[in-house]
């Protein structure tokens, strides 16, 4: 397939054969060497039903389930578009949540051995069951279901501020628990409170640069502060849910009448039954992503009250794996949308009314999580930001994880990274090693395409210190 450049860091796929919208892939020349596979799938789901101005692909994007890592699409929910949970993806409501220390290194480095002792012994993690929150029942989760960081909150985990700084206020509305199976809620049970494994982490992280002074103090960061970083979703019964509404999906499209390129593009239109079921239980979903990230942020806060005295405030929690019902202008005209954001941050900009009355005018925190030795960093949603206000969500993966074990060991990566001045806290040497660095492409390379292609603006950039990882 061709991909013409049209500007700087913005390339389009024309239409061909089932396309109904061209492709748009925002990225510089040399980040789109590693996603030639993944432009197959920028044009699949440009044949959704319903799809409107584009299938969008993000500068870290890479192969995924149906969409691309890094897909953005959105379909015209009046016009008979269809939502499609491979635009979500297994990991419902994976995001990200970042907090501020009262605190900079010097103040914290004495006691940064026993901190991240600390957050190792505390801090959940790999494949299996064992969370920070035990549940007393089905009757528990179902209010987690539907009330996420609410709920949390409610019940002692965190402080009224987590809720005004956190997407959606806490919690996605419309959650129907009743559409979350036995096995899903099984799954979900003994996991709230816990990272998981792969890509999943808590870091503690340096302010190490400020490129937007004003931005940055409205989102309570300033150079030198110390942070914490948390990057995990719905565990298992996220996964639980993607695999049966997928199922659901395959079956029910033929009488639709929609045909698709891919199985794993299986989708029905927003409005019908399997459509509604699908995003009442990924909105489940989404509210148990967002329950657990404030429970291990209240785990992070008690460990750093103990350990250092220092006090963690959220500056914000948002999601990359989501489809949402939102507004926008299609055409001149407003037009109500499902957006399937899989791989992919929602990037609000100033004056958006969805954003907290401290944020409204500066824009929504966009947080874009680096891999272990390099740096993640903090953005800023922009006014005419495309992609239906979208941006990157983290460095992209350029390499498997069966290859990543074999090109270093973990001790050797874990040897690497403290001789850096980071410290390791990892669950298995095998888990570490998956997770080098290098299988990643390069996370500066992919802020600067997105800032370059006007999606978003840089705020801040922070880098590791420590990590705990599954």
């Amino acid at each position: 397939m061709e991909c013409v450049e049209e500007r700087p860091y913005r390339f389009r796929i024309d239409q061909q054969r089932e396309m109904r919208v061209p492709g748009v892939v925002f990225a510089s020349r040399e980040l789109l060497h590693d996603a030639e596979k993944s432009l197959e799938q920028v044009v699949n789901v440009a044949t959704l039903p319903g799809i409107v101005t584009a299938s969008y692909a993000m500068p870290d994007i890479h192969w995924g389930y149906g969409f691309p890592i890094g897909g953005v699409a959105a379909t015209d929910i009046d016009a008979g578009g269809v939502v499609s949970p491979g635009g979500v993806g297994f990991d419902i409501s994976c995001g990200v949540r970042l907090l501020a220390a009262d605190c900079d290194l010097r103040a914290l480095e004495p006691a940064l051995p026993g901190l991240m002792d600390g957050l190792g012994r505390v801090i959940p993690r790999g494949a299996g069951p064992g969370g920070v929150w035990r549940l007393d029942g089905h009757r528990e989760l179902e209010r987690v279901l539907e009330g996420g960081s609410r709920y949390a909150v409610e019940q002692g985990h965190g402080e009224e501020r987590d809720l005004r700084r956190c997407e959606d206020s806490g919690a996605v509305a419309g959650a129907d628990p009743g559409q979350v199976n036995e096995r899903a809620r099984e799954r979900g049970l003994g996991q709230v409170g816990s990272l998981g494994s792969g890509n999943h982490f808590l870091e503690v992280q340096q302010v190490d640069e400020i490129y937007d002074e004003p931005v940055a103090a409205a989102f309570g960061l300033a150079a030198d502060q110390m942070c914490v970083m948390i990057h995990c979703g719905s565990r298992g019964l996220g996964h639980q849910i993607c695999s049966d509404h997928v199922r659901a999906m395959d079956r029910a499209m033929a009488r639709y009448g929609i045909a698709v390129p891919d199985r794993q593009l299986a989708c029905t239109p927003v409005d019908s039954p399997e459509g509604s079921a699908y995003l009442g239980a990924m909105a489940a979903a989404a509210n148990y992503g967002r329950a657990n990230r404030q429970l291990l942020a209240e785990a992070a806060r008690r460990v750093f009250r103990r350990e250092a005295g220092a006090r963690l405030t959220l500056v914000y929690d948002v999601s990359h794996n989501l489809a949402k019902i939102e507004t926008h202008l299609v055409d001149g005209e407003p037009r109500r949308l499902c957006v399937h954001r899989k791989g992919a941050t929602r990037a609000f900009p100033p004056g958006h009314s969805e954003l907290p009355g401290e944020l409204r005018g500066v824009g929504q925190p966009v947080l874009i999580p680096g891999t272990m030795g390099t740096a993640s960093y903090v953005l800023t949603g922009v006014s005419g930001g495309d992609a239906f206000h979208s941006t990157c969500h983290g460095a992209g993966r350029v390499m498997s994880r069966h290859k990543a074990a074999r090109t270093i060991g973990g001790k050797e990566l874990r040897a690497r990274l403290e001789a850096d001045g980071i410290a390791v806290r990892p669950l298995s040497w095998r888990g570490l090693a998956e997770e080098t660095p290098e299988a990643y492409k390069d996370v500066t390379a992919v802020v600067e395409a997105s800032e370059g292609a006007g999606l978003c603006r840089k705020v801040a950039r922070l880098v590791p210190i420590g990590v705990v990882k599954g």
